[in-house]
């Protein structure tokens, strides 16, 4: 299994002290690319596998000396016991990894702590589809089906604000009114909300109350780029999120200090009462790349550091234009123009604000005055993007989903659509996977021939860092979307690692088919389509031509439609000039579904039976046969033969 499935929780500690649980644990670490910790009594030795450690003393000791190294844990031991082992490490579930039990039979994994800002309850339902458990996940939000108010802003990036948590959960989980007020950011995650949500998404006019007065709130949820001060008094609890929507045009003095940098941004952000939370980034002039206290600032704060050359800049119409600068660096604004060059649009939120610090780093309150030994001066400007930086690579899941039931998925390919922040796929094949789906996924299901909108869409949410479930029935990489993503990804010029791509195999319909009438597949074998939609029937109807001759066991996808009747017909009957007309033919209709239809005919007989879009075709080769209602290819073994030996 790819680590992209499970990178968000690495690095990963599984403890056993049984070998019983050992034994369950290391299949699922070796899977999962976790390290399986077991005591000196269990062993190591030259048989062990190289994922496996082995820990001295007590238990108790060890994960001490592991639990800050580590962002999630599995234990295979009583939950009692791993209750009182982690009680002394737990300090706040905003710090502490992640830690799921599974029992050693391998039919429960419960979310034990961290549940939501630690990923646990993500966690559990991961490793519970690896081992075809349950997961126990126990937090009010998910017996709601709603997203939990601590990480909702997760996916997109933001940054999580002051206020009363527990509280404004609380009233979450009671299915109380909950107002929210969101001001910028991704409203994806209101589009997939359960009906009959607390959440009402009105803004109210602050000078009256007829609309808070409406709804009645029992709390609050602020998504801003703006730093409010809640009143202490009040009896309505109150949080805030902040989209990372603020990029920071900055123009320096060289030499300036990181820690003068942080005083001008602290300061125009206290003035104007904004969350330094909602910072994007830093952007400048291209030959401010190399500053020092630019390159420190955004290596401590984790902010991206863009920089432009000074004919963008130049191009850029700020309020504020400077010829003094344009006869230093190329252009008469740095700051305004690299702020507004980082959010991509002409929303400047701050115009320039300029600071100079004396030689004992005290601003100067004249920053055109003329003063010796000056430590240094910044000018920072402020501008708003109209989407977030979301602070994380993206991943690209494309995932066969097989005939339809969930037991004939791979336990990766399940993981992968429970682990997506985005789900994309044809209505139907949303539906067949729905019990996979996990609280507050965004969901978007697409109409059967809007498969370039599906690749494109899912590309650009990825790009944007999201992790994106791109589904097909069957194989994805067999008349799937597999290969239409990788197409646009090339035409967009992907460099071929971000976003991170993976593709989940799946059952395709000609082994599905297959499955319900024999072995037709046992010797060489093509498919091919009849649907002229993307390819011309002039170069499909040489194909049948040749994969008759060639007496190969053929698969026929997409062999009539309502508008497109005459190919099934056409391709019959170049069968029939190079086939006996009694060859065995299977059409198999919604394989594994629950409207499965089959039927085992003759090439000359095959039009009498219903055909449509829903049905293989596969058509026997000249050894092929049937037997008590199964269709056979001989692969040429002689069975007496092999009996004898």
């Amino acid at each position: 299994m790819s680590k992209l499935l499970f990178e968000d929780y690495q690095p990963l500690a599984a403890i056993a002290t049984t070998p019983t649980a050992a034994k369950r644990l290391l299949p699922l670490t070796q899977a999962i690319g976790a390290t399986l910790w077991v005591p000196e009594s269990l062993g190591g030795g030259q048989d062990a596998h190289p994922t496996t450690r082995v820990y001295t003393g007590s238990l108790k000791e060890h994960l001490s000396n592991i639990w800050q190294e580590n962002r999630g844990f599995i234990f295979c031991l009583a939950t009692g016991a791993v209750v009182r082992l982690i009680a002394p490490l737990l300090e706040d579930k905003s710090r502490d990894p992640a830690v799921v039990v599974i029992d050693e039979a391998g039919k429960f994994a419960i979310a034990l702590c961290s549940g939501h800002q630690g990923g646990a309850d993500k966690l559990a339902n991961a490793i519970a589809l690896q081992l075809n458990a349950t997961p126990v996940i126990t937090g009010a939000s998910a017996g709601l089906g709603l997203p939990a108010v601590d990480i909702l802003g997760v996916p997109f990036g933001w940054h999580k604000g002051d206020g009363d948590w527990t509280k404004v959960a609380a009233a979450i989980s009671k299915g109380e009114p909950v107002q929210v007020i969101q001001e910028v950011g991704s409203t994806l995650w209101q589009s997939h909300l359960p009906k009959g949500h607390p959440f009402d998404f009105g803004f109210p006019e602050y000078s009256a109350t007829t609309k808070e007065e409406s709804i009645s709130p029992k709390a609050r949820i602020w998504i801003s780029f703006t730093q409010r001060q809640f009143a202490p008094e009040s009896d309505l609890p109150k949080v805030q999120w902040h989209p990372r929507v603020l990029w920071v045009g900055i123009g320096c003095e060289r030499g300036t200090s990181k820690k003068l940098m942080a005083t001008a941004i602290e300061e125009v952000f206290r003035v104007n009462h904004l969350a330094l939370g909602a910072i994007a980034g830093i952007a400048t002039i291209d030959i401010k790349a190399d500053e020092v206290g630019l390159v420190e600032i955004c290596q401590e704060k984790k902010w991206p550091l863009r920089t432009f050359p000074p004919e963008v800049l130049r191009s850029v119409t700020v309020p504020n234009p400077s010829a003094v600068v344009e006869a230093e660096v190329g252009t008469p604004s740095v700051a305004e123009a690299a702020a507004l060059c980082a959010a991509e649009n002409d929303n400047l939120l701050i115009s320039k604000h300029i600071f100079c610090f004396d030689s004992e780093g005290k601003p100067i309150q004249n920053p055109k005055s003329k003063i010796q030994n000056r430590m240094g001066a910044v000018t920072i400007a402020i501008a708003v993007a109209e989407k977030e930086y979301t602070d994380r690579s993206g991943k690209l899941f494309l995932i066969g989903t097989g005939p339809g039931q969930l037991n004939q998925m791979t336990p990766a390919a399940q993981t992968a659509v429970n682990q997506a922040d985005v789900v994309i796929g044809y209505s139907l094949y949303i539906d067949l996977i729905s019990p996979l789906l996990r609280l507050g996924q965004i969901v978007e299901a697409l109409p059967i021939t809007q498969e370039v909108q599906r690749a494109k869409r899912a590309i650009e949410l990825a790009n944007w860092g999201l992790t994106v479930a791109v589904v097909s029935s069957g194989d994805c990489g067999i008349y799937g979307m597999a290969g239409l993503v990788l197409e646009e990804l090339q035409a967009q010029g992907w460099d071929g690692k971000i976003p991170g791509v993976q593709v989940f195999p799946g059952i395709t319909a000609l082994q599905s088919a297959a499955s319900r009438v024999g072995a037709p597949l046992m010797h060489d074998f093509c498919a091919i389509s009849l649907s002229d939609l993307l390819t011309p029937w002039e170069v499909i109807e040489p194909r049948l031509r040749a994969a008759a001759m060639a007496d190969f066991v053929t698969a026929l996808y997409n062999p009539k439609s309502k508008t497109r009747t005459e190919q099934i017909a056409i391709a019959q009957a170049i069968f029939l000039q190079y086939r006996d007309p009694n060859t065995p033919v299977a059409l198999v209709r919604d394989a594994y579904r629950q409207d499965e239809q089959i039927t085992l005919t003759k090439l000359d007989k095959m039009l009498e039976e219903c055909i449509d879009m829903l049905t293989t075709v596969i058509i026997g080769n000249s050894n092929t046969r049937t037997h008590a209602e199964w269709m056979i290819t001989p692969r040429g073994y002689k069975i007496s033969e092999v009996i004898s030996q």
